[in-house]
């Protein structure tokens, strides 16, 4: 088994209210232990992988999921194939109980094809599990998604949400990268991912710094974590996390949801910003892209106040807090900019 990388992230044992605000607002990673350890999933898989699986079989309503599975070369690192042309796994639709009763099959082999189901959406395929395994204190909005499989690594990536995961069965290691660290973790296509978030390019426990030099000062920032069933993490949005399923068979729930909950934007994605401003930005002269970058820096990143605080607030425009008609008029303003450029 890799050794563990970087230092220990910080670890809260009870959680009330006030804590909880203390952790979102801290955005740093959180370790919350024994966080579910009431749930009726992690006291099945405690008992059994064979419990765990049962368990499950009780809430499939036989939807379909989306499941992925790797050769036993592979050792379950969900990646690019060779020359980057496509992936190293291949895809499948099954029932989520399924892909759990292949994964029991396969965790009594030492070398067996990897199987995973990634992000599966709980009220979808197992409706009645989550009212049985909650966070109360959640809002009941946020809706739970599963993870189960044998033992599978899923490269450096990230999530532009917050994001709570729950270990129901089997162990998780979670390496963290604070966000600043983006220029030396080598990040692949922003289009083309194995599991569609952009993806760190560098093997974690066996990096060619030849190829990867600045990946060493990412080593130095970064934090890990063990995670026992029962154990909980707070990833804070943007950081950078490379998961790895360390048993035979292992299962998550996690629940992402906005940073900025009841805010209204434009579009769903602050990724749709960022391929906007490489779509029209990047290629424009060094100068001009550090003038721009002056005017994201004001408009965008700085305190609200520091751009509008001089001016009345009836005409704060896109600059205030739109909603209703005025972000209408604004995703308006927006598709017909982009349909007079095609």
């Amino acid at each position: 088994m890799a050794q563990p990388l970087g230092s220990p992230i910080r670890e809260i044992t009870t959680l009330d209210e006030g804590m909880w605000r203390v952790v979102i607002a801290s955005g740093r990673p959180v370790v919350l232990r024994g966080l579910v350890s009431d749930w009726p999933a992690v006291a099945a898989g405690r008992r059994s992988i064979a419990a765990s699986v049962e368990y499950l079989r009780r809430f499939d309503n036989g939807h379909p999921v989306d499941a992925i599975m790797t050769p036993p070369e592979i050792e379950g690192r969900v990646f690019y194939n060779a020359d980057m042309s496509g992936f190293n796994f291949l895809r499948n639709r099954l029932a989520l109980s399924a892909v759990a009763e292949q994964a029991l099959r396969y965790s009594g082999f030492e070398h067996a094809p990897a199987v995973a189901v990634q992000s599966a959406l709980i009220s979808a395929c197992i409706p009645g599990f989550a009212a049985q395994n909650r966070l109360g204190f959640l809002d009941g909005s946020i809706a739970p998604r599963i993870w189960l499989g044998t033992a599978i690594t899923t490269p450096t990536h990230l999530d532009e949400w917050n994001n709570i995961g729950c270990v129901v069965s089997g162990r998780r290691r979670f390496t963290l990268f604070p966000p600043e660290q983006i220029d030396n973790l080598y990040i692949g296509p922003l289009d083309f991912a194995p599991t569609g978030a952009p993806m760190s390019l560098v093997r974690l426990h066996e990096p060619d710094f030849a190829r990867f030099p600045r990946f060493r000062q990412a080593l130095t920032a970064a934090v890990t974590a063990v995670l026992n069933p029962g154990d909980a993490i707070f990833i804070p949005p943007l950081w950078w996390h490379h998961v790895e399923s360390l048993a035979r068979f292992n299962m998550l729930v996690n629940y992402w949801w906005s940073p900025a909950p009841g805010v209204a934007t434009a579009t769903d994605s602050g990724f749709d910003a960022l391929i906007h401003a490489i779509l029209n930005l990047r290629g424009l002269p060094a100068p001009t892209r550090r003038a721009w970058r002056a005017l994201l820096d004001h408009f965008v990143f700085a305190e609200s106040e520091e751009a509008v605080g001089h001016i009345p607030p009836p005409r704060h425009g896109v600059l205030g807090e739109p909603g209703g008609q005025a972000l209408a008029r604004w995703r308006t303003y927006l598709i017909e900019k982009l349909q007079k450029g095609q």
